[in-house]
């Protein structure tokens, strides 16, 4: 890995000491078991690095959502990079049979969208984010991007909006190549035939063994920004979206059009700001 230097234009807010992390030994087994099942599927690159003082301190961590196993390879990827991966999901995932006890034994923090009081679900997020002991993953994007090339869509200002009200960097990852693990398939599943798409396309993956690239970026520079200031939350998610954009590009240089690898099953149905001149 390479190192990244800290600009002068970031912000020197102080943290407090690290706290030691307790680990749920189920979720080591389950990082170590995801470990093997992404290298079996396909060949794992990750370059740029998370500086060591942030390790252990509250850090967002913003990443574009490409496809249904990506969660797979940044989970990789961040233990890769020496931190054990964090995430802030829906109640709904985490409430789910299994996939949820698995995610509550990784220290997941729990966001309640559509909950009648926003206002008190937002402040409960910020509060936990405040806590946090370490990095947290999340996806401003908030789905897998619909727009035809796959860039990142226009997203939702509330990583933005967490990140100024608890005063806590972010930094972003940019990635490429998880999409061609596993088809997109569909929301809603109602039968075994609709597990038919992801199940055939995870098979051809063994097989073509495809690059999973994962780009470590530098901390997005908010220090100038407030969550006082009216218009202050969106000129916060443009910069986050903006170096996940420009780190991206670099991945996929040779298919800056559109993805070579085509998912029949993913929709096409949106459109991307951020997306680069071509």
């Amino acid at each position: 890995m390479v190192a990244l230097s800290r600009r002068s234009s970031e912000s020197t807010r102080r943290w407090p000491p690290s706290r030691p992390r307790k680990v749920s030994p189920a979720w080591k087994a389950m990082m170590y078991v995801n470990r093997g099942f992404v290298r079996l599927v396909g060949r794992l690159e990750v370059t740029g690095t998370i500086p060591p003082e942030l390790r252990d301190r509250p850090l967002l961590i913003a990443a574009n959502h490409i496809g249904m196993f990506d969660p797979f390879v940044l989970t990789c990827a961040l233990e890769e990079a020496g931190i054990t991966p964090r995430f802030m999901l829906t109640g709904g995932l985490l409430d789910a049979p299994v996939v949820g006890w698995g995610l509550r034994q990784g220290g997941s923090i729990r966001v309640d969208r559509g909950k009648a009081n926003i206002a008190e679900a937002f402040e409960r997020a910020t509060s936990a984010l405040r806590e946090s002991p370490g990095p947290v993953l999340v996806y401003p994007e908030g789905r897998v991007s619909r727009e035809p090339g796959l860039w990142p869509e226009k997203g939702k200002t509330g990583v933005a909006r967490m990140a100024l009200a608890s005063e806590i960097p972010v930094l972003t990852i940019s990635q490429w190549g998880a999409h061609e693990a596993v088809y997109w398939g569909t929301e809603v599943v109602t039968g075994w035939r609709d597990l038919v798409p992801g199940l055939t396309s995870w098979l051809r993956a063994i097989w073509r063994r495809p690059k999973f690239k994962v780009h470590f970026g530098p901390v997005v520079d908010l220090s100038d920004l407030s969550a006082a200031t009216r218009g202050d939350a969106m000129r916060a998610h443009g910069r986050i979206m903006r170096a996940i954009t420009d780190n991206l590009v670099p991945l996929r240089a040779d298919q800056l059009e559109r993805p070579r690898f085509h998912d029949p099953t993913r929709p096409t149905d949106s459109t991307s700001p951020w997306k680069p001149a071509l």
